[in-house]
């Protein structure tokens, strides 16, 4: 029989989570484990009946979560994978870090094992101690990412087009790109804009009469709309991972990232750092067109070098969750 292996999840609309999540539960892996999506409360009402090797949560540790992961304890090994948290989410969200802090370290301790999306995230973690070294191990998430390695090299035209998709959220800082957009007012691009949320309305009266840049909405198909893209900005305030970068980098997309959390470590000579400033950001993108102008093979050879690092990601994360799953499981069995 199988191993089981339940993934819990209350929020199915947090779009990188469930990506990742339904990517690893669609993967070879479904052959060796029996995956279950299910939320915390579906799972506690069945737990009799499920009895699992492997419990994975992946909503965010709270005050009010700690219960629950108490219950979940009771019936099997329980493993947080934290994409919530991090150093910059932390500075920017918390106004009381010493309570915040005392509930994660809450979850960890009630948690058997805990996972950091990246180096920095959990790089934060042990310096505030947040959770026993012992416990963590760091899985740099991932998608499966063949619609993106596929797509074709698009050559440079006259003009670059820039691209910044995701949730229209503090989160996300696309307002720092409009705002950067305005004070560069001569500047001879596009810029596309794909996605929706709260701060939909507030965006479009900051691009309203640029015509350098468009709305393109909701997403039904991220590669499509890299591929009209030359060049992709994440401005994001806080970001534990950011899968955004990993499918512009798979897409062959040079990429300018903000210097929070996990992006910089993305960063392999495949783009440029900036600031979650509008001042860096326009710096940043200044330096891509300039560098467009004058050494175009450079963006090409950052969109290349971003594939190649990329390239074989999703199997390396295949293989670490593979090789946890297994220790954790066989412990059980045991």
């Amino acid at each position: 029989m199988k191993p089981k292996i339940l993934h819990l999840l209350s929020d199915r609309n947090v779009g990188g989570v469930t990506a990742c999540t339904n990517s690893l539960m669609r993967s070879h892996l479904s052959e060796k484990y029996d995956f279950l999506l299910l939320t915390p409360n579906e799972a506690l009402a069945q737990m009799s009946d499920l009895k699992p090797d492997l419990i994975i949560m992946h909503d965010p540790s709270a005050w009010k979560i700690l219960p629950v992961l108490w219950r979940l304890r009771s019936h099997g090994q329980v493993l947080i994978h934290d994409h919530h948290y991090s150093k910059s989410f932390e500075a920017i969200n918390v106004p009381n870090k010493q309570r915040f802090r005392l509930a994660l370290k809450l979850a960890h301790v009630i948690a058997n094992y805990v996972v950091a999306v990246s180096h920095a995230q959990g790089d934060w973690m042990l310096e505030h101690k947040l959770v026993k070294p012992e416990k963590l191990t760091v899985i740099q998430q991932c998608r499966t990412l063949d619609n993106f390695l596929s797509l074709p090299i698009k050559p440079l035209g006259e003009k670059l087009i820039f691209g910044v998709y995701g949730r229209f959220s503090n989160q996300k800082g696309v307002e720092l790109v409009l705002a950067a957009m305005q004070a560069l007012p001569d500047l001879d691009v596009e810029l596309l804009i794909g996605g929706y949320g709260e701060h939909e309305q507030m965006l479009y009266q900051m691009a309203e009469g640029d015509h350098r840049i468009q709305f393109v909405g909701k997403l039904s198909n991220v590669p499509q709309f890299l591929e009209s893209c030359d060049v992709v900005l994440i401005p994001s305030r806080w970001e534990p991972w950011g899968n955004v970068c990993v499918e512009a980098k798979a897409a062959a997309k040079p990429v300018i990232v903000t210097n929070v959390d996990g992006l910089p470590e993305q960063i392999k000579n495949c783009g440029l750092v900036a600031e979650p400033t509008a001042t860096s950001l326009k710096e940043a993108i200044a330096k891509v067109v300039n560098i467009y102008q004058n050494s175009p093979q450079t963006l090409v050879a950052w969109g290349a070098n971003g594939r190649a690092d990329v390239n074989n990601s999703w199997e390396r994360y295949l293989m670490e969750w593979d090789q946890l799953s297994e220790k954790i499981t066989r412990k059980r069995k045991k």
